[in-house]
């Protein structure tokens, strides 16, 4: 797979766009040997665009309040593990000659419950890997999302809640210091193919290329068709023709990494797929034609009025919607084969470059969608389905029992990046999120009963709220002093509100209290009415102090990448 010779992603195939690319890919490599760090002025590049200098975005130091991450963990020698029966559970072993490659794959707005209708995954990674059925994002939307993954840390430290500015979008993003910087600095080829911060369509005009990537092929704007793509700071258009679509030519272009690369490398592929409106792979049109639809509980709730006033004030879907929803749903399969064919196309480009035994190979999200569940279409919601994502791993020397779950494991976004860094044995600084290495040898030990979740009001009506979410409970405080209390044991479909219950004003305090815990600092602007949290005050003391640190920010990085 992948090395046809009418294959367009191959070097002399019909694709003369891609052949473009590798070509100058290949003189850029000639001048720029694989493995060697950046220079200090060569972070932040703008590649390939005449008559510009180097920009480094150095603004983020200016912002107040925030931790500098200044010391780096000293991690021990790299362990693999290895099983000592059929639970899973693992044992240290001597290290590898050679560090780990690593594999990150992101897809778009991909629910927990759709790894069915992708067979090679299935086979390929569930079957011969492990995976954590418990797996939850910290804050259910796309760029915060993202910036956690990258860095580990909740939208409190990454200063990333929303989509939008402030206190959202790539020019909130702090990208000094990020997986992709761990990984080169420590001799890693890092490549990024696909979906990087939403807002990064402003400065991929000007060629900037964030710090920490030596390949660089980056959406301008996020989509299947029609789109630009950012190649190492140089921007090529593509259309909608058979050899255009965005997860084919993403693929293409990430197995040509793995082709010209020598030493050990990390490779993120972040697709546009299944996000919206999810147009699928040509060939693929007409797959999943007779899907049911699905009609769990919850959808088009009938009885709302125990939710919170944005959930009330939603109208019940009308039967065109709900069309509308089973269609989009149909997409979001037929668009994920792509992804699943191009999963497989990496994995034997992989295999015939000796590389797969030793690559940890990581499947995510980036957040949930619901498909009609409480009225509700997007994402943004406390509730099940925005906030539970697949999370799937491989890796072949570390000897894990095949095709074990974790199940009761709290696995989040924030723990991907110490996870990978884990693995490769590279220094970082602290983060919000922990290595899931530990729970794969067994020790439960330092697994979490609950964590947080937050969320900034932004493009849609969904309140700024933090919620905590443990094995059975989920507890929701909204800016409008509303609650949300769900026993998850009892009410999977989080259908009975509990928040208002007697009997439950045991639980609604302990949880209550253990969100003033975890909910610090409250996201900006947060007002708390209930009398029971966070005052109001220190929210906008914290907005105050955060609005500061954005004027600043944007001043200085759009000074320094206008030069």
């Amino acid at each position: 797979m992948g090395g046809r010779p009418d294959d367009p992603g191959v070097v002399g195939g019909p694709n003369e766009a891609i052949r473009l690319h590798r070509a100058r890919d290949g003189r850029a490599r000639a001048l720029c040997p694989a493995g060697r760090p950046l220079r200090a002025d060569e972070r932040g590049r703008r590649s390939g665009v005449r008559g510009r200098g180097v920009a480094a975005r150095g603004d983020a130091r200016d912002v107040p309040g925030r931790v500098r991450r200044t010391a780096a963990v000293a991690l021990g020698a790299l362990l693999v593990l290895r099983p000592a029966g059929a639970n899973g559970r693992a044992e240290a072993v001597a290290a590898p000659d050679r560090p780990p490659d690593i594999v990150l794959i992101v897809t778009d707005d991909q629910r927990f419950d759709s790894l069915w209708a992708m067979p090679v995954l299935s086979e390929r990674l569930e079957a011969r890997g492990v995976t954590f059925p418990d797996a939850f994002v910290v804050n259910p939307l796309c760029c915060p999302s993202r910036a956690s993954i990258l860095t580990g840390n909740y939208s409190h430290t990454t200063l990333v809640y929303r989509q939008v500015p402030p206190f959202g979008r790539f020019e909130w993003f702090d990208d000094g210091s990020t997986l992709a910087t761990w990984l080169h600095d420590a001799g890693y080829r890092t490549g990024l193919f696909g979906k990087y911060l939403d807002g990064y369509q402003h400065s991929a005009v000007t060629g900037y290329v964030p710090p920490g990537w030596d390949r660089w092929v980056a959406f301008v704007r996020s989509a299947q068709v029609d789109y630009t793509l950012t190649i190492d700071g140089a921007l090529r258009e593509f259309g909608h023709g058979p050899d255009d679509h965005a997860t084919e030519v993403l693929a293409d272009e990430a197995i040509a990494f793995v082709q010209d690369t020598t030493g050990p490398l990390f490779l993120e592929l972040a697709t546009s797929a299944p996000h919206a409106p999810a147009i699928p792979s040509p060939g693929d049109e007409s797959s999943f034609a007779s899907l049911p639809p699905a009609r769990p509980p919850s959808f088009d709730e009938a009885e709302v009025s125990d939710k919170p006033a944005w959930v009330r004030d939603l109208p019940p879907l009308t039967p065109s919607q709900e069309a509308a929803i089973d269609a989009f749903r149909a997409d979001q399969y037929r668009s994920l084969l792509g992804v699943d064919r191009a999963l497989g196309r990496i994995l034997d480009a992989l295999e015939r470059a000796g590389r797969l035994e030793n690559t940890l190979i990581v499947f995510t999200s980036d957040n949930g969608i619901l498909h009609g569940e409480h009225r509700w279409t997007k994402k943004e919601a406390p509730y099940e389905e925005a906030i539970r994502v697949p999370l799937v791993m491989r890796w072949d020397a570390a000897e894990w029992t095949p095709g074990t779950e974790f199940p009761g494991v709290l696995a989040l976004n924030i723990d991907l990046a110490p996870t990978i860094a884990d693995a490769a044995g590279v220094a970082h600084p602290p983060t919000d999120g922990r290595s899931l290495l530990p729970v794969l040898a067994g020790d439960r030990s330092s697994t979490r009963s609950d964590f947080l979740i937050e969320h900034m009001e932004g493009e849609n009506p969904v309140p700024t709220f933090c919620a905590v979410r443990s094995e059975r409970w989920t507890y929701v405080r909204y800016s409008t002093g509303e609650e949300e209390l769900y026993d998850l044991a009892a009410d999977p479909f989080e259908l009975e509100n509990e928040a208002g219950a007697p009997s439950m004003r045991p639980v609604l305090e302990e949880r209550r209290a253990r969100l003033r815990t975890l909910c610090s600092p409250v996201p900006p602007g947060f007002e708390d009415r209930s009398g029971t949290g966070v005052p109001l005050a220190v929210g906008v003391l914290v907005a105050l102090v955060l609005l500061e640190a954005f004027a600043s920010r944007r001043a200085r990085g759009f000074e320094e990448r206008a030069r």
